[in-house]
């Protein structure tokens, strides 16, 4: 071994005492090398992989949560879908109640489509426009007809009918107005061409909007007791370029 190429340490104890001399080869010092080398690249792998699985664990966890979100949300949007399909079946049954017979002599009452409103164009067209139909599926009670030129007139009819009773259309046409109003409550004006209209006011729930088509008979409305009301009725007035017309000089009571 050539000793020349050895390196030699000296340990010096601070308080004094032995002295000490190692003697390192080198060989020995490329092995510590090597092995340090290796060590260091263990620890800086394993900081790595530390580093790379903590990321990992906190993704899992998010997508975790995430996951649970998602799961809770389908659970919801499958709970809304079997209930509408549930309603829209009910609904559809309860229309074909009154696709054959009614209560009202002459007609058929007919309910909005479940899937939307708008009516068809056609079928509008070709039924009789004007208001000519009885305004409610049953007969009800007139209390008050129309009054002109008198101290509190009135201009039109009111029914006596209990609350959630049909309102239906006197005649096809477009909805022009469906809001509420401090005296007639919620109400409807269904425009019928030729200068007439006819209102329905009073209602508990409306079933159109404007600008939809409905036809002779359907059913626009629920009947109620809203604005200035003392009892469950529908108020039905007919108008004439824009001038009340007793209704019952144009439809006849059941």
């Amino acid at each position: 071994m050539d000793k020349k190429r050895d390196v030699a340490l000296l340990v010096i104890p601070a308080g004094g005492g032995t002295r000490r001399r190692f003697r390192i080869s080198r060989r020995q010092l490329r092995l510590g090398a090597v092995l340090a080398g290796v060590l260091g690249v263990i620890l800086v792998a394993g900081a790595v992989s530390w580093v790379v699985l903590a990321v990992r664990a906190a993704e899992v966890g998010e997508l975790r949560e995430e996951l649970a979100v998602l799961r809770a949300e389908r659970s919801q949007i499958s709970d809304l879908a079997a209930t509408l399909t549930e309603v829209e079946a009910r609904y559809d049954q309860l229309r074909s109640l009154f696709g054959e017979e009614t209560g009202i002599a002459g007609g058929s009452d007919w309910l909005p489509p479940a899937a939307g409103r708008g009516g068809s164009r056609a079928v509008v067209e070709a039924e009789e426009a004007l208001p000519r139909a009885w305004p409610l599926a049953e007969r009800g009670f007139i209390t008050q007809p129309l009054l002109e030129n008198l101290e509190g007139s009135h201009a039109g009819l009111d029914i006596a009918v209990p609350t959630g009773s049909y309102i239906l259309a006197a005649g096809a046409g477009r909805v022009m107005e469906a809001a509420e109003d401090p005296t007639y409550g919620l109400y409807l004006l269904l425009d019928h061409g030729a200068g007439y209209q006819s209102l329905y006011a009073h209602a508990s729930e409306l079933l159109v909007e404007p600008g939809d088509l409905v036809r002779t008979a359907e059913v626009i409305g629920l009947t109620g007791s809203t604005g200035r009301s003392t009892a469950p009725h529908l108020h039905f007035e007919i108008l004439l370029n824009g001038q009340p017309v007793d209704p019952l000089s144009m439809v006849d009571p059941p």
